[in-house]
């Protein structure tokens, strides 16, 4: 079936050119055309793009002086501050390997990740130290570089930032590293098409975590796929070598555009250790150049007020980030005109909660995306126009992407409207699984990536992700998908999040089970929630149980843990 273009915006390019450059050329590009606009806003910290580029070349020149070589991987642990940015693009500066550690995972999960990696360096923060100081000797890292949120604090502000620095002894310090060296490292050559600039490991919620290896060309292409999505832009690519956005003739890219180049200013608390955080809120920021205020943890007040106090045109994250967002007291008293686009990606958005969005961006687009780390970070979105928008839709295949759905035991190519296994063809999709030769097999097929979600296309070319191919429930044979249980429930006044699981049953197969975390101050029974879903699906559907949890367990990346939840349900 061929790419089905009816719904594409207009003016906006079928296809990109996409320059080969490295990862690091964002930072470069666009220190050059703006050093002194703002980069990072960070607890006071103000970072220009200039001054970024400078502190990303002074510790990429001591990675180097470290023996650190291209290919070798370099583990980041850390929490969003601006260490994480400089550590990244010093990475990317010399060729070596960024291998993302998240700070949730458990020692176990941690020694696993650094041995199968073989990273050679690791980069954690002072307050983390203590999780991973035991196991480092278990693994294979030569040298821990340590840092601390206390850096980024001068003694003037110290009062109100009341976090100093705790000594890491046999570690390195980041910020003597930086002092130490020059802004010139020795030039590296890159071969975009071959070499590795991100093993990011996923999987961990349903088993051992699998290393997924992206070229610089597929993270460049995936952030340059999203970046032009917004604009609507084409790239032109220079004589020496530095990109231009080219727009339509008789198009103004200020006044008919959504957002622009070197203008906006976005709120960014998704980790950057998640895929979504590394290539849409870390890399597309930069490359676009816009301002960055970076929260290393999310508490809505704080969040929320950051709207009005740094003029934020832009948000983006989970689910998990806006429905604590507008359910919280107060919410519909701040002023979000100035929001040009709410984003939101990594599990499906509620219908209940897009349309408390809507309301709450007048001005604004609520964009649903979807992807997965296996094509670097995203393959559909939503167009920036809410008119063309659609609620419950992941969006549209951005440029040069295909997606199809086939049926999810004979791959046979399902037709418009019906239900199958989702599958991917870009420049964005994965080489493989580090080291897992028949993983890659399982999953990459004749050039197109099996993603294990289910879901449909419409008749315009939009998709819709339906549930996850591993969440599917089989009641006495029939398909029971957790995704529509759920929106039922979410329908619910009483009910904040919830999650929808299979518990084993001798007789039945599985049972639906769901886990419900109640809005502060509400009430419900299990029993009334069961009834009042029950009466809205399908015999085949009911809900046979309801746990009224504290709270649903989710990853940093926002997606529900429904392993924790099923092995609960089967013990």
């Amino acid at each position: 079936m061929a790419k089905n273009f009816s719904s594409w915006p207009e003016q906006w390019p079928k296809n990109l050119n996409y320059p080969d450059r490295p990862i690091y050329h964002f930072l470069e590009q666009t220190a050059g055309r703006v050093p002194n606009r703002m980069a990072i806003h960070f607890g006071g910290m103000a970072l220009t793009y200039g001054e970024l580029k400078t502190l990303t070349d002074r510790f990429a020149h001591a990675l180097i002086k470290l023996g650190i070589q291209k290919g070798d991987r370099v583990a980041i642990h850390l929490p969003n501050c601006p260490q994480f940015a400089i550590a990244y693009y010093g990475a990317m500066r010399i060729g070596a390997v960024f291998t993302p550690l998240s700070p949730l995972l458990s020692p176990r999960e941690i020694i696993h990740q650094l041995n199968d990696s073989g990273a050679r360096i690791l980069i954690t923060l002072d307050l983390l130290y203590p999780s991973v100081e035991a196991v480092v000797p278990q693994t294979k890292v030569e040298k821990v570089i340590s840092t601390s949120i206390g850096d980024c604090y001068n003694a003037i502000i110290q009062p109100l930032k009341p976090l100093g620095k705790i000594p890491v002894p046999g570690t390195l310090d980041m910020v003597e590293l930086i002092k130490a060296h020059d802004p010139a490292p020795p030039e590296v050559a890159i071969d975009v098409y071959k070499d590795l600039a991100h093993l990011a490991y996923t999987g961990g919620t349903t088993g051992v975590s699998k290393g997924v290896m992206l070229t610089h060309k597929n993270v460049a292409s995936n952030v340059l796929q999203f970046g032009c999505w917004f604009n609507g832009a084409q790239i032109k690519i220079l004589e020496d070598g530095k990109v231009e956005m080219v727009f339509p003739e008789g198009v103004d890219p200020v006044k008919d555009r959504r957002v622009s180049r070197d203008r906006e200013t976005a709120l960014v608390v998704v980790p950057w250790f998640h895929a979504m955080g590394t290539v849409g809120y870390l890399n597309n920021m930069v490359s676009s150049g816009t301002t960055m205020v970076v929260y290393p943890r999310f508490d809505p007040v704080e969040y929320i007020e950051g709207v009005a106090k740094f003029g934020a045109t832009t948000l983006g994250g989970a689910p998990q980030l806006y429905v604590p967002l507008v359910n919280m007291a107060g919410f519909e008293k701040y002023d979000l005109n100035g929001i040009k686009i709410a984003a939101s990606g990594a599990a499906p958005l509620p219908i209940s909660v897009l349309e408390k969005m809507r309301k709450a961006f007048p001005k604004g687009v609520i964009l649903e995306a979807y992807g997965l780390t296996e094509c670097t970070m995203g393959a559909t979105c939503n167009p920036p126009d809410p008119e063309l928008a659609r609620a419950g839709s992941v969006g549209l295949p951005v440029f040069d992407t295909e997606c199809k759905v086939v049926h999810p035991e004979t791959g046979e190519e399902l037709s418009t409207g019906e239900e199958g296994e989702i599958c991917i063809k870009g420049p964005q999709v994965m080489q493989g699984y580090w080291n897992r030769p028949e993983a890659t097999a399982e999953v990459l097929k004749d050039g197109w990536l099996f993603t294990g979600d289910i879901g449909k296309q419409d008749e315009d070319g939009f998709f819709y992700i339906t549930d996850r191919k591993k969440d599917l429930i089989l009641y006495k044979g029939y398909n029971v998908y957790p995704r529509e249980l759920e929106e039922v429930l979410y329908t619910h006044p009483a009910v904040e999040m919830c999650a929808v699981v299979g518990k084993p049953d001798e007789n039945a197969g599985e049972l639906p089970v769901a886990f419900i975390q109640l809005k502060a101050g509400m009430q419900a029974t299990p029993e009334e929630l069961i009834e009042f879903t029950n009466k809205q699906v399908a015999a085949y559907k009911k809900l046979r149980e309801v746990k009224l949890i504290q709270l649903i367990p989710v990853s940093a990346a926002g997606k529900v843990l429904r392993r924790e939840l099923r092995d609960q349900v089967a013990g």
